[in-house]
């Protein structure tokens, strides 16, 4: 296949996703395979009570827009692909929220290469049947797919992500082959006090959106000393109904029940919760913070924590932070930990 014709094949895909959101239907599509694709989307919230509706819905539309004919020619005119011998790469997919492993998949397929998939039990019914559609609409895809349950035999590299203690194993068990290993990695949003209500209300998407699962949700604060939180919790009111999904407010009950047995000082609205904390990593339904004194001070701690972080929210602060409310919207040159994997796939 040229490039031209993968790109159109994913185009074509995002054309696929769109008719399961409120964009028009489009009858040249075959309703069996839309009827499919519904049972799985079905299947998936089902198996995994964190894919909500609302969340596999969101998850949707970020591919749609993203899978747009100019976004794949603006992505990939950044490359020279010219791969003369198509290797095998194996990918280890996480499960934390729908479809998060597809950017990898699509990289691999979009610089011609092989794919060997082997997925999360937490997510396990989409990328499958995608991949089915992919392969109809473009059979030179047919041959180039394998998903795989079993342990992984016969690929030339591989991008694995995982927790830290996961990917200890991975950098072990795969030091023979040229590998991408991603760890553990969190987001954080800076704050002066000069945020607008409307930036505060964005943040909140940052902060609850896939229940705070993903690596690029925020999960921690960095405030001035003298901050006051009472705009922040006004903003963040629009999730408040959040607290009715049972498996959210299982976590907020306990996580709450362990601080306050713990004696730990926070401060919460019966939604969420706000901790000081040192860490990254925050529980569901809480939100650490941080104070800081000194912008530069905080310029160089965080550099120091560099990878540990996933992005940096922010309005001032540098060139490469993401805009309040959009952590969850990245585009196809935005790459997990900033390691850029087509130009890895494409110098193998």
């Amino acid at each position: 296949m040229e490039l031209q014709q993968r790109v159109n094949a994913f185009v074509r895909l995002g054309h696929f996703l769109s008719q399961f959101t409120t964009s028009p239907k489009d009858e040249a599509i075959d309703q069996a395979f839309i009827d499919g694709f519904r049972h799985q989307l079905k299947l998936a919230q089902e198996h995994n009570g964190w894919f909500t509706k609302n969340n596999l819905d969101f998850a949707l539309q970020s591919w749609i827009d993203a899978l747009s004919e100019e976004n794949l020619i603006k992505w990939t005119s950044n490359y020279s692909f010219d791969i003369q011998n198509p290797q095998t790469i194996a990918i280890i997919m996480a499960g934390n929220i729908p479809l998060v492993g597809f950017h990898d998949f699509l990289s691999v397929l979009i610089c011609g290469h092989n794919v060997l998939v082997k997925q999360s039990s937490n997510d396990k019914h989409l990328l499958p049947y995608l991949a089915k559609y992919l392969e109809l609409i473009e059979p030179g895809f047919k041959g180039k797919i394998t998903f795989t349950e079993e342990k992984l035999d016969g690929f030339d590299a591989v991008i694995a992500t995982g927790s830290n203690n996961t990917a200890r194993y991975f950098e072990y068990y795969f030091k023979d082959n040229p590998s991408i290993i991603r760890k553990n990695r969190n987001s954080v949003a800076i704050l002066t006090g000069n945020e607008t209500e409307e930036q505060l209300s964005a943040l909140s998407d940052d902060i609850f959106r896939y229940y705070g699962l993903g690596c690029r949700n925020v999960s921690k604060l960095y405030i001035p000393e003298d901050y006051n939180f009472d705009a922040f919790f006004n903003a963040v009111f629009k999730w408040k109904d959040i607290i009715n999904e049972s498996k959210y407010a299982n976590n907020y009950d306990y996580n709450k029940a362990v601080y306050i047995m713990s004696e730990f000082d926070m401060l919460e609205n019966g939604f969420l919760m706000i901790k000081e904390d040192q860490s990254f990593g925050s529980p569901i339904a809480t939100v650490f913070y941080e104070k800081y004194s000194n912008i530069e001070t905080l310029k160089r701690h965080l550099d120091s924590q560099k990878d540990n972080i996933q992005c940096i929210v922010a309005d001032g602060y540098s060139n490469s932070e993401i805009p309040f409310g959009k952590t969850q919207e990245p585009q196809l040159w935005d790459y997990a930990d900033n390691v850029d994997t087509v130009d890895f796939l494409l110098t193998l």
